[in-house]
Parts: structure tokens; C-alpha cells; sequence
């Protein structure tokens, strides 16, 4: 391919149509009364991106909150509240709960939009700040005409200011805005844009590689990178940006304990996926991890075949960022490689598995697709306790009393009807279910995407 048939030059913006038509709604909402909305998601999933372009029209007080002393961050955002809104600086001010209860005043008066990025950090800067601004939001927000957009990275941290009762900004917030990667339909979109030529291989790796992670999209899409061996050469090199994104991304989510979260992760990612593989992998009870991974830090899912009875029986976990997943099972776990610069035994490590680990990814994108069709009331896969019976995905509508059974594979060719059909009648030995429905099987393969 020619290099003039590929646009090479920074991504545009792409998707967010729901999201930025809700924060234009809040704007105009925040005109007759006080509106707090809280935007989360992982880092690098374009959350900032998003609300300066929903407002690119708009005035916004932007105050970004880093690690350092409170008096110094003050300053800082006085200096914005005179360069935007021509006020006069207020002096020395050295707590931020006066500039939050001056602007809600103001906002009485004066309707505004407030962005605090990285919202979080008042934890370590100073976390009595966010009790000032409950007492201060409980006291005015009846009269304010405030439009206040409070954004954070640290999941962990953000869930706990705010959904955790004994915060004082628990449900505090009008809005929880959680924002989600990029779905296969957009990202088709940008390879069709960016990338004509684009095959089904590329699609997957795209895919497989970012998750459709905005970032990853964009960095990959800026440095020409639109095709599988681009990307991987892109990705595995020596300034990546990719190499030491997993530890970027979480840990400062896991603090000091974060090797052993590591370790779960990677033997997660390897396809250690029951409680004991993952134990005897990692050399110690894992438990209370496991927990947080799932439910404090959402990084992990628990997974049970569709119609399980027990909670705790047949539990199978995923990690289920994309990204993540590529980067634990194989930038993390051949660390070695890297120390000693040997970029090309890892891409040939990366090459060797890919086929395994993009059957994976293959099986997320199609369910992902379904979720998005809005054509079936329940997705899952199923397997049985002896681990003899394994399906893909198994979809119903309930509605109209339909059900399908799919196998996914990379080549068509290896899909084998009667081997299916097997499963189906061990599916519905062990389960009982569907004996009222139109059920049909289908295989989906890289031709479908």
C-alpha cells in the first residue's frame, strides 16, 4: 500500500455523541438550578478531552488539582478566575473551600461552569476539603446557578468519595457520568478513515491492542500505525509509550501492595483464570485481593456459565480491559526481555501467541457487538464443571422466545456444526433451558467483523 493511501496527521474526535449532547443538557439544566456531575473511567479514556469539547463554546473555569501545597493551588486558580471571568484577584487566599464557597455565591448572580480535573487528589492535598465543599454545596446549591464537573482517574478513590456513605460528598452529585471505551462500530469508523485499505486482521488488533481505549486509539492512529505489524512494531519499541503503561495506569490505584495485584493480573491474563490456578500461580491465598480487584478497583470480573445456580461455584475471572490484558500477559510477564532491549524477541513472543490471544479478543469483540445491537435480554457463555463443554456465546431473547448458540473462531473452516450440537445437548441436560424456544447455531468468524 502506498503511503499517500493512508492519512497520517493527528485523530480527530470521534464518538461521545450521548455524553456530550447529557453534559450540554446539564449546561442549560445549571442556568435554572445547580447542577454536580461526577465523569469517571479509566485513565486515558479521553474523560478531560470530553468536556472541553462538549463546552468548546462555553466559558469554563478549569482547575486542575496536583500534588502540591493547597495555598500554591489557590493561586493558581485565582489566577484563572481573573483571566477568565475579569474579576479582580482576591488577595491571598490559602484554603480552596473559599474560592469553591466565593464562585457558588457568584454563581448566584452570575451563572458559570466549574471543571475540577483530577478531583481526587484533594485527598492528598488536603482531604478535609471535600467535607468544606459539602457543607458549602448543602448551604447554596438552592440558589446557585453553578454548572460544577468534577472528573478523576483513580477509580478507586472516585467510587469512594462518592458512593461511599461515609464520604461527605456521598450523593452529593445530580450526575455520574461513567465513560467507556471505544466500540467496534467506532472504531471501523476510524480505520475506514484513516486506514481504507483496512482488513479484518488490522480491525482485531486494533481492538485487542487499545480495547478502544481513546489514547491508545489515537496514538497509534497519529503515528500512522493502522495496521497489525504497525502496530505491534509501534507498540514493542524502544520509546513506547505502551511499555509502562500498565504500571502508569495502576499503581497508584494499588499503592504498596501493588506486586501482588501484578501477579494476579498476569496470571489472569495467561489464562489462570479459576481462584486455585490463580492461587498456585501466584503462591499464596488470594481472597481479599480478588475482592478488591472486582469490586473496589473493577478491574476484574467474576464469570459464571449462563443459568449457574451457586454464586461460588464454576467462577471463572477476566480481566477485562483490552489493554490490560495485553499488556499483563505479555509486555509484563516477558519484563526480562525488555531490561535487556531485546524488542525483537518479544515481538516474536507477541507473534508466536497472537493467534491464541486473539481468538479471545475475537469472542469479546462479537459479544460487545451483540450487547450493542440491543437484540437479545441476556449474553453470556456456558461451560460445564468437568470442563468437557465449553460455548462461546450463548444469546436469548426472551421476548420472542429465540436463542442462539455461537462458536467463534478465526477461520470459518475450523467450525465444526455436530461438535456444537454435542454442546447444546450437554447445555441442556445440565440446564434445562430454552425447551420453549426457536433455537438456532451459527459460527462467527473473522469474515463477520
Amino acid at each position: 500500500m502506498a503511503v499517500s493511501e493512508l492519512k497520517i496527521g493527528r485523530m480527530r474526535f470521534f464518538d461521545r455523541t450521548e455524553e456530550i449532547a447529557s453534559l450540554k443538557e446539564i449546561l442549560e439544566l445549571s442556568k435554572k438550578s445547580a447542577q454536580f456531575t461526577v465523569v469517571t473511567g479509566r485513565r486515558r479514556i479521553g474523560k478531560t478531552h470530553l468536556v472541553w469539547k462538549a463546552y468548546e463554546n462555553e466559558q469554563i473555569l478549569y482547575f486542575f488539582v496536583t500534588r502540591k501545597a493547597e495555598i500554591d493551588l489557590c493561586a493558581d486558580y485565582l489566577q484563572e478566575i481573573e483571566y477568565k471571568l475579569g474579576i479582580p484577584m482576591m488577595g491571598k487566599v490559602e484554603r480552596f473551600p473559599e474560592i469553591f464557597e466565593y464562585l457558588m455565591k457568584l454563581s448566584i448572580e452570575r451563572p458559570l461552569t466549574l471543571f475540577i480535573d483530577e478531583f481526587q487528589e484533594f485527598f492528598r492535598v488536603n482531604k478535609s476539603v471535600y467535607g468544606d465543599m459539602q457543607r458549602i454545596w448543602d448551604m447554596y446549591h438552592t440558589k446557585a446557578h453553578i454548572n460544577l464537573i468534577v472528573c478523576g482517574s483513580i477509580f478507586s478513590m472516585m467510587n469512594k468519595i462518592f458512593k461511599n456513605k461515609k464520604e461527605p460528598l456521598y450523593n452529593r452529585q445530580t450526575r455520574f457520568m461513567s465513560i467507556k471505551s471505544f466500540s467496534p462500530a467506532v472504531l471501523k469508523e476510524i480505520l475506514t478513515e484513516y486506514n481504507p485499505y483496512y482488513t479484518a486482521e488490522d480491525l482485531l488488533a486494533l481492538y485487542s491492542f487499545t480495547g478502544g481505549v481513546a489514547k491508545y486509539v489515537q496514538l497509534l492512529v497519529d503515528a500512522g500505525a493502522t495496521t497489525k505489524t504497525k502496530m505491534l512494531n509501534h507498540i514493542v519499541r524502544a520509546d513506547s509509550v505502551f511499555l509502562n503503561e500498565g504500571k502508569a495506569v495502576l499503581i497508584e490505584e494499588f499503592g504498596k501492595d501493588y506486586g501482588i495485584y501484578f501477579s494476579i493480573l498476569s496470571a489472569i491474563a495467561r489464562g489462570k483464570t479459576s481462584r486455585s490456578e490463580i492461587e498456585n500461580s501466584v503462591g499464596r491465598e488470594i481472597g481479599g485481593y480478588l475482592t478488591r480487584l472486582e469490586n473496589e478497583y473493577e478491574i476484574i470480573t467474576k464469570k459464571q456459565p449462563v443459568f449457574e445456580k451457586s454464586k461460588t461455584k464454576n467462577v471463572h475471572y477476566v480481566v477485562e480491559d483490552n489493554f490490560l490484558t495485553f499488556w499483563f500477559r505479555f509486555i509484563y510477564k516477558y519484563t526480562y526481555m525488555l531490561e535487556i532491549e531485546n524488542y525483537d524477541a518479544l515481538k516474536s513472543v507477541i507473534s508466536r501467541d497472537y493467534e491464541t490471544f486473539s481468538g479471545l479478543m475475537l469472542e469479546r469483540y462479537f459479544r460487545r457487538m451483540m450487547i450493542e445491537s440491543k437484540e437479545y435480554t441476556r449474553i453470556g457463555s456456558w461451560w460445564d464443571r468437568k470442563g468437557e463443554n465449553e460455548i462461546d456465546i450463548v444469546a436469548e431473547n426472551e421476548l420472542n422466545e429465540e436463542a442462539v448458540f455461537i462458536e467463534v473462531k478465526r477461520k470459518p473452516e475450523n467450525f465444526d456444526p455436530d461438535v456444537l450440537n454435542e454442546k447444546i445437548a450437554a447445555f441442556t441436560r445440565a440446564t434445562g433451558k430454552f425447551k420453549d424456544c426457536s433455537i438456532t447455531q451459527k459460527c462467527l468468524s473473522m469474515a463477520d467483523m
